[in-house]
């Protein structure tokens, strides 16, 4: 692994307008305009694997976690919800990660904030 997960996830989250980064349950996550998670850093919190888990559009969680489950999960607790897992103790393509990291916040941003991406 050549790059620091939680130091380019972090660079990804803060990138994004009215970001912003706090603990939550033990672990770094990001949110929109302070109130809204769209990221949540997992340091083998929850089982031995490093990972983040991300508010995603409908479908995605299946249809990754189906297509890879060497780098796609269903988390627990926001996976019935259809949030993302992403295992980071693996090969992973940093530009997809970018485009995944993007989509969660799109998903939960308010239109006046997605509009500021475009």
């Amino acid at each position: 692994m050549t790059e620091d997960p939680l130091g380019t996830l972090r660079r990804l989250c803060l990138a994004l307008p009215e970001t912003t980064e706090r603990l939550s349950h033990g672990e770094p996550t990001w949110f929109v305009r302070g109130r809204k998670t769209f990221v949540m850093f997992a340091d083998h919190h929850h089982d031995d694997r490093l990972a983040f888990w991300c508010a995603a559009p409908p479908g995605t969680q299946e249809a990754l976690v189906a297509q890879d489950p060497a780098h796609y999960f269903r988390p627990p607790y926001v996976g019935h919800r259809g949030w993302l897992g992403v295992y980071l103790d693996v090969a992973v393509d940093w530009a997809e990660i970018a485009e995944l990291v993007t989509d969660a916040y799109r998903a939960v941003a308010p239109k006046t904030l997605v509009a500021r991406l475009e």
